[in-house]
């Protein structure tokens, strides 16, 4: 069975080093995804970039958290779906809206439910949208700049999801509380 390495900053291939040191700066440590990561100084920072491309997007912080955990929940992945609770934490979004996205239940108003059910669409559907779908986005207030932004959102987290996936990341002791599964 292959197992996954999960580096420290002294393991870590040199291009990672700086990136991991980054995390401690600004974590107090390395979270497991950047730990797996590391192996590929260049993974790491193309999800760190996306990443930081994400929030600089035309989304609020309820936006942003919709979208990354809409695609978490939908990808199952045990490790996100925990970061991710304690990162709309951070951002102070409204633990109700948090709830619902981890229970997959209906969003609080109906400009939320038509980003949630676009962002569904472009991962259940890859991409290939139906028509109708679009036309809804589209009527709740959002446009071909924010189709654009959920596609970037969606690429972030196929990289942390799938990595966390193959490498069966543990969730980190600072996000266990937000513990989740389907």
């Amino acid at each position: 069975m292959n197992e996954f390495k999960f580096h420290t900053v002294e393991t870590a291939p040199e291009a990672s080093k700086p990136m991991l040191e980054g995390a401690i700066k600004q974590m107090g440590c390395v979270p497991g995804l950047y730990a797996v990561m590391a192996a590929s100084p260049e993974t790491l920072k193309a999800y760190q970039e996306l990443h930081k491309l994400f929030t600089e997007t035309s989304f609020n912080k309820e936006e942003l958290t919709l979208v990354w955990q809409t695609i978490n929940v939908e990808h199952e992945c045990t490790y996100c779906v925990p970061a991710h609770t304690a990162i709309a934490n951070l951002m102070e979004v409204d633990p109700a809206l948090t709830e619902a996205l981890r229970n997959q239940q209906a969003m609080p108003t109906a400009k939320l439910q038509a980003l949630h059910d676009f962002t569904l669409a472009v991962v259940r559907e890859r991409g290939n949208v139906p028509e109708a779908q679009l036309d809804a986005f589209f009527a709740a207030g959002y446009g071909q700049q924010q189709v654009m932004e959920v596609i970037l959102g969606v690429s972030q987290k196929v990289i942390s999801n799938y990595v966390n996936h193959l490498a069966k990341t543990p969730v980190d002791p600072m996000f266990e509380q937000f513990a989740w599964s389907k």
